[in-house]
Parts: structure tokens; C-alpha cells; sequence
């Protein structure tokens, strides 16, 4: 198994997990904040619904300005789903694209043109568009349990799961 067959299938591996903690969310609660320095929960839903796929997009250049990520919030569980399967199927597909020459390509960070650090774009993949989604779906879980929501398994049962 090659780098890009091994990012695929992780994305749909952790995919599954993701869907289960979004489709957890309660959508009377999407303006819900834990604190007032938070995002909202339709805020964070919404944003790790996009995640891969958005930052697919963001790594498909081989230079980027540090962007500024708008927050939209979430109006319903279907809009959150439904950008979910969206951005699943475009990360996949531009994993697929680059393959294994362009996960190697250089890819550069910078701001105002000045260049923060460039390192071969499978870094970024591993670094902003995975790890990244795992800390924003373990949020998700606390907001959940916050908000006396079950909350589902992941890398095994939760405390509602056993």
C-alpha cells in the first residue's frame, strides 16, 4: 500500500467515526457555546464537516497565505451532513489526484509572501488536514457530553457505548 492508499483509507476509516459524533449533534443547540471565547456548537459541527475536503482545497496550491477561516454556523443537522459527504469525497478524490509524486511536492505557508515554513505537502496532509479534524471531532465529544448528549465511540466504547 502506497502513502495516498493508506491516507485514503484512513480518511474513510475515521470517517465513520465522524459521522456518528455528527450526527450526535442536537440541532436546538446549534448556537450553544461552552464559553464565551468558543465556537458555537453549529460553528464547530460545520467546521469538522469541512475539514478534509476544505483543506484539500487549501493544499491543492503548492503556495498559501495564511488564510483567514470564516465560521459559519450550522442552521441543521442535514446542512452539516450533507457538507460531510461533500468534503469526504473531495479529499478523497484529491488524494487520489495527487498520488504519490504530489504528496512528495514541496508546499509552501506564507504570509504577506513571506515564507513561514515549506515542507513536502503529505506533512501538511498529516498535520492540518487529519490531525487537525481529530482535535475538532474531540471537541465535538465534549460539547456533546456538555450538553447530556450520548456520545458515540470512537477508538472504542465511550462511557455511553459499552
Amino acid at each position: 500500500m502506497n502513502f495516498s492508499e493508506s491516507l485514503i483509507a484512513e480518511l474513510k476509516r475515521e470517517a465513520e467515526s465522524t459521522r456518528r459524533v455528527l450526527e450526535r449533534v442536537p440541532t436546538d443547540k446549534l448556537s450553544w457555546k461552552p464559553h464565551q471565547k468558543s465556537m458555537s456548537l453549529g460553528q464547530l459541527a460545520l467546521h469538522t464537516a469541512g475539514v478534509p475536503g476544505g483543506l484539500a482545497e487549501f493544499l491543492d496550491e503548492r503556495s498559501r497565505e495564511v488564510p483567514i477561516v470564516p465560521l459559519p454556523e450550522a442552521t441543521s443537522l442535514n446542512e452539516i451532513l450533507s457538507a460531510f459527504d461533500k468534503y469526504m469525497l473531495l479529499a478523497e478524490n484529491k488524494l487520489l489526484a495527487w498520488g504519490e509524486t504530489g504528496l512528495m511536492e514541496p508546499w509552501k505557508l506564507t504570509r504577506e509572501g513571506i515564507t513561514i515554513y515549506e515542507v513536502p505537502r503529505i506533512e501538511m496532509v498529516r498535520t492540518l488536514m487529519l490531525n487537525h479534524w481529530y482535535h475538532h471531532r474531540g471537541q465535538l465529544t465534549v460539547y456533546l457530553r456538555l450538553l447530556e448528549v450520548p456520545v458515540p465511540s470512537t477508538y472504542g466504547p465511550s462511557a455511553d457505548e459499552r
